[in-house]
């Protein structure tokens, strides 16, 4: 017998969507908060992790909050403590810039404090250190104290430099050959580079071997610089005496000038061409350069050189220099730096002077050309005089080492003047190679550079046009692209 169905109770579908959707929105809802729980667990221990594990990231064209090498190792070699107090109202925008200055030096050493100090909060403190002026800071360490007006790394770095040092080692410029002034402040002075050292804690002063035939005891470096006319026989055989003693002579000579020093440099296994290094890498017309200026790169290893992988260093008219093929008994000798495989040493210069130059594969040498080089000279130990014959020391005392005489020679003198120091790594192959003569090799580094903010961003050829395609071009066919795809995705599922 056939029974109808029973008909549907009225409100029986709402109440089953209304409980499907209960259901749906109670599933949806616990999934929310299990992963909105989730998430503020990572967070959690994300900051935990980082506040236990500081990590600054410094994404700035010119590096300003990233300490320079020089700093870092001077901070990594101190042995006492050093403390810095900072003088500052706290109405002083500069304070602020001090905090954050100084916060970079702490994780390097432990061997440093600081502290911030209101002079009108704390007037006898400010008085204790003769504080006359707000935003002044001080260095303390090492029972000496350095005082500077200025908030920099350059200069905080130089501070510390000062109260660690317990001598000052002498740097002697010789003079009288038409050198550049060492206190002149024109683009071919050398002000910036007596400075630069001064700010290394060398005393630097002149020597005029004319008057004075030997070179002073206290000589740690002696600097021949730019000389256009040739030294006399006396004074180049003070520079051979001074040698002859261990003595650490650098010589920076320009093409066509002081042909004697050239046969000088030859009893020393370095050879100085007769030529100037013609560059036709593109590199150089970047920094507003001429093929009369190469811009090396490429240095070989040595202690000079070792910080500056991957810096610039520019030559502006410069010849050859190289270690001769047979080195005298007692030298070793190695270049330092070389220009690229594109340059070449130019001998005819009479041409080069009228504005011609092409290369002679007779006549000159193709390049990667060495414009630099160092010597290294043994120098016989000088026995000690015997002792008195009463006297008989129980232990006999071993003898020292015999101390080398070093000699450093560039093909250009212009790179450090005034004008270029500054300039890219120029200032810091010129420190380091008076670093090295004076026997300092822990402030060979690549040193902070005054002032802040960068200099203009420069572009290669090939980067102009990447440039305009990536955001003009490519960023907008891609977001283009994208939205089609979508677009036609959804089509072919409906």
């Amino acid at each position: 017998m056939h029974h109808p169905s029973q008909p549907t109770p009225p409100g029986a579908p709402r109440r089953a969507l209304r409980h499907a959707f209960s259901w749906r929105a109670l599933k949806y809802g616990s999934h929310a908060s299990l992963f909105t729980v989730i998430v503020l667990a990572v967070v959690l221990l994300l900051y935990k992790v980082a506040t236990q594990h500081n990590q600054r990231f410094d994404l700035t064209q010119a590096k300003r909050f990233t300490l320079a090498e020089q700093s870092t190792k001077l901070l990594q070699g101190l042995q006492q403590p050093i403390k810095v107090l900072g003088f500052y109202s706290v109405a002083e925008r500069e304070r602020e810039a001090f905090l954050d200055l100084i916060k970079q030096y702490t994780p390097h050493t432990d061997k440093i404090t600081y502290e911030v100090i209101d002079p009108d909060r704390q007037p006898a403190l400010a008085k204790q250190y003769n504080i006359t002026a707000y935003n002044t800071v001080v260095v303390e360490g090492y029972g000496k104290k350095e005082k500077l007006l200025r908030v920099e790394e350059a200069a905080l770095t130089n501070a510390i430099l000062q109260v660690t040092r317990t001598t000052k080692k002498v740097v002697y410029f010789v003079t009288g050959h038409g050198e550049p002034g060492l206190n002149e402040s024109d683009r071919n002075g050398y002000n910036v580079a007596k400075q630069a050292l001064e700010e290394q804690n060398y005393t630097v002063q002149e020597l005029i071997l004319a008057r004075q035939p030997t070179v002073p005891e206290d000589a740690a470096a002696l600097l021949l610089i730019g000389p256009r006319r040739d030294l006399l026989e006396a004074e180049t055989e003070a520079l051979a005496a001074f040698l002859g003693r261990s003595g650490h002579l650098c010589i920076l000579l320009d093409p066509e000038m002081a042909p004697g020093l050239v046969t000088f440099a030859q009893r020393y296994g370095l050879e100085i061409g007769n030529d100037i290094v013609i560059e036709t890498n593109p590199v150089g017309r970047l920094v507003g350069g001429d093929y009369h200026m190469p811009v090396v790169m490429a240095y070989e290893q040595h202690t000079i050189t070792k910080e500056l992988a991957n810096v610039m260093t520019l030559f502006p008219l410069v010849r050859s220099v190289q270690p001769a093929k047979d080195l005298p008994a007692g030298i070793t000798a190695q270049g330092l730096a070389q220009t690229s495989a594109e340059s070449w040493a130019e001998t005819d210069l009479k041409t080069l002077q009228e504005g011609k130059t092409t290369f002679d594969a007779g006549s000159d040498r193709k390049g990667p050309i060495s414009i630099a080089a160092v010597a290294t000279i043994a120098v016989e130990k000088v026995s000690a005089p015997a002792p008195p014959a009463e006297s008989t020391p129980a232990v006999p005392e071993p003898s020292a080492a015999p101390r080398a005489a070093r000699l450093v020679i560039v093909g250009d003198s212009e790179f450090a003047n005034n004008s270029l120091f500054p300039v890219q790594g120029n200032g810091d192959f010129f420190l380091n190679i008076v670093s090295w003569l004076a026997e300092e090799e822990d402030l060979i580094a690549l040193r902070p550079r005054k002032g802040g903010g960068g200099g203009p961003v420069m572009l290669t050829a090939a980067q102009v046009p990447l440039i305009f395609w990536l955001p003009v071009v490519l960023l907008p066919l891609s977001v283009f692209a994208s939205g089609a795809l979508v677009f036609m995705r959804r089509k072919w599922r409906q």
